[in-house]
């Protein structure tokens, strides 16, 4: 049973939320469904870790674990570490557990460096001059056996900021909402 403080804070957590304008914040403070953990499991594609890791427990994150989900994203190609979002963590949380709660996730790309960016570009890849990977605000990623435009529906349902469709990834990001 929900208890009335809890009750309290997810109200004023959506209340907030709705009257600033960024339902990422309003969502990522309280989850009505969540069950006091956060889950993630996570395979870098690049580097071939897995990290399984409870990262939020009873209304707190685990900073360690935190930290632990930082390194897994950093960019593969120079090994740079540097702070991913975490709204953005929440972000992939909230759209792998609508879909499918025990999974794990298919990381493609986390905190990109400007060096890999580049690399990118000059292979012809469309990457953003100025991406949000570059800044710890996005995640390329997929969830073996789900297809990725339903990916793309249920993180593009949430509103909380960018949303990529790729042929074999989804991309998410916590800027400005849109779609491509």
């Amino acid at each position: 049973m929900m208890s009335r403080r809890y009750f309290l804070k997810c109200g004023i957590a959506a209340l907030c939320g709705y009257h600033l304008g960024d339902v990422s914040q309003a969502f990522a403070a309280v989850d009505l469904r969540s069950t006091g953990e956060r889950f993630l499991k996570l395979f870098n594609i690049h580097t071939g870790e897995r990290l399984h890791t409870r990262y939020w427990v009873r209304g707190k994150y685990d900073q360690r674990e935190i930290a632990r989900i930082r390194y897994l994203l950093r960019c593969h190609f120079t090994n740079i570490v540097k702070p991913v979002s975490i709204k953005v963590i929440d972000l992939l949380w909230e759209v792998k557990t609508r879909l499918d709660p025990r999974s794990e996730i298919n990381i493609i790309s986390g905190y990109r460096s400007v060096e890999y960016n580049e690399y990118l570009r000059s292979l012809g890849r469309h990457v953003a001059d100025n991406s949000l990977h570059l800044t710890g605000l996005a995640i390329d990623f997929a969830l073996p056996g789900i297809p990725t435009y339903e990916l793309s529906k249920t993180a593009s349902q949430l509103q909380a900021g960018g949303v990529g469709l790729y042929p074999d990834f989804v991309h998410i990001d916590v800027g400005p909402v849109r779609h491509w």
